[in-house]
């Protein structure tokens, strides 16, 4: 037969196939279980164990952040003097790309940029969602980037906030990708979003003590709706609106609701000096009861 065939035959080769796949096999088993213990992290010590998990597994480190959602940082651009968004959408090697300037800083060689036309949707969806934070949220960053997909577009829509009004401070992380499908023959577009959610807060006062409530959520939603630049970005920011709304009911209720109901039923708020009375009060009472029964 053939070197080819002859090779395939030999044990040699055979081995090198098995263990080649039992490789394959272990780095998929590490994968789904970095994922499965990050999930269950809060969002507080999510990095760290992140960090944890690459420096054990170092190997694992492109196909786990490609499945993760990382809580934001935040960087400067000098140029349009604005803070944007770091995440995997607007990475290339070590460099980020400002939605402000559609620079890249450090700069990179042969970085990827948007179409001309979805560069003109990501200017417009940024200054849409920096409305949109400043209504619902009051303050944060928000950072809108788009990439362009062989029948259409996707957009990663960015929204950070924290908060340290002391004794208390927290973080809210919106994480929402949307991917456009459009059918320019039927004018029309299909829509699937995913969004995450982190959010936690943490309270420390003489008071109540220290205490930290946190939790991720994730949701998606899938709609039909007319192609055009503005038509897009309502459609999204509509989606996005609803889905979030949901979420943050779901974090207020089940999360933030049960949580608070949990610590108040094993936090006193009564000081041990009072306890102390009180019992001393009760004693006494039924000292004096038991000595003048009632007749």
């Amino acid at each position: 037969g053939s070197a080819a065939e002859n090779a395939l035959a030999s044990p040699e080769a055979v081995s090198k196939k098995d263990c080649g796949s039992a490789r394959m096999d272990m780095t998929d088993a590490q994968v789904s279980n970095a994922v499965d213990l990050l999930r269950r992290m809060p969002p507080q010590k999510f990095e760290h164990v992140l960090q944890s998990v690459i420096d054990i597994a170092p190997d694992i480190t492109e196909a786990l952040l490609a499945l993760v959602d990382v809580p934001m940082k935040i960087k400067r651009d000098e140029k349009a003097g604005r803070d944007y968004l770091l995440s995997e959408f607007n990475r290339d090697n070590d460099s980020y790309r400002s939605p402000w300037t559609n620079t890249y800083d450090p700069p990179c060689e042969d970085a990827v940029y948007p179409s001309d036309r979805l560069r003109a949707i990501e200017i417009d969806a940024n200054n849409a969602f920096d409305q949109y934070r400043e209504m619902y949220f009051e303050g944060g960053i928000s950072s809108v980037y788009c990439w362009d997909l062989e029948q259409g577009f996707a957009m990663a829509v960015l929204i950070k906030k924290t908060g340290d009004a002391s004794p208390a401070n927290g973080c809210w992380d919106s994480i929402h990708i949307v991917e456009v499908q459009e059918r320019p023959a039927a004018k029309t577009a299909h829509y699937k979003l995913s969004s995450t959610v982190m959010a936690w807060v943490s309270t420390n006062s003489e008071k109540s003590g220290a205490s930290v409530i946190g939790g991720n959520i994730s949701r998606s939603l899938e709609r039909e709706g007319a192609i055009g630049e503005v038509s897009h970005i309502a459609t999204i920011g509509s989606m996005i609106e609803t889905l979030e709304s949901q979420m943050r009911s779901v974090l207020n209720d089940v999360y933030f609701g049960t949580s608070k109901i949990i610590i108040d039923s094993m936090r006193s708020f009564i000081s041990a000096d009072e306890k102390q009375q009180r019992r001393t009060l009760a004693e006494g009472l039924n000292q004096a009861f038991q000595q003048n029964p009632p007749q």
